[in-house]
């Protein structure tokens, strides 16, 4: 899928604080085969498209001297106002492969949670793909209803994928898990943490059926 975006060249003699309090922002296209140009994009438009293409949908921009297919590398935020400030967009080639994120939509639902035989664990919510731009998906559904015991899982090799993407991780990789406990999203910090809580308690068996042997 691809969405237009109006730009115009931006005039290097105007402040940028200026150009943002009249509501535009700064922004600049570059890339492999693309000089640096520096731009203007509407605030309100921008912020509009940005919500709906997220990072990983192919924009047109327009108002240049030709249509220029780019995705969104780099927005910045002011801390305090938390508006945007400036944007980066990286300009593509056209039948060149490139290696971006895609976000995982969760979709259906899981026959174990509603069996109440364990609660399921999201573990990745993006992933990395190679395609051209012609083929890369705004985001990829992982199917829920594939958890139907407590040992399922699902992994990489599970998500269906539309012809021309590759997923860059290994077949076997964890997205989604059933568990014990409220569902959720598990983090690396999380699961290194319950890994060590299982040492904890094994070391203290050990130490128990030492002391009472």
């Amino acid at each position: 899928m691809t969405m237009t975006l109006a730009v115009t060249v931006r005039d290097k003699s105007k402040s940028l604080e200026v150009l943002r309090t009249s509501g535009q922002i700064p922004a600049v296209i570059y890339g492999p085969a693309q000089e640096p140009t520096a731009i203007l994009i509407e605030e309100k438009i921008f912020d509009k498209v940005r919500r709906e293409a997220g990072e990983s949908t192919v924009l047109e921009l327009t108002g240049l001297s030709k249509p220029i297919d780019v995705l969104i590398k780099h927005v910045d935020f002011s801390p305090i106002k938390q508006q945007i400030v400036h944007v980066d967009f990286l300009a593509l080639e056209k039948g060149k492969e490139i290696t971006t994120h895609v976000p995982l939509h969760f979709v259906g639902v899981a026959p174990v949670e509603d069996l109440k035989l364990g609660v399921v664990t999201k573990v990745l919510h993006e992933v990395e793909v190679m395609c051209t731009p012609a083929h890369l998906p705004s985001f990829l559904d992982v199917d829920l209803s594939l958890l139907k015991t407590a040992e399922d899982k699902i992994q990489v090799s599970d998500i269906v994928i539309p012809a021309g993407v590759k997923i860059n991780l290994e077949a076997d990789e964890t997205v989604a898990v059933v568990g014990q406990g409220q569902s959720g999203e598990s983090t690396e910090d999380e699961a290194a943490a319950a890994i060590d809580m299982s040492a904890i308690a094994v070391e203290k068996k050990g130490k128990t059926e030492v002391e009472e042997a």
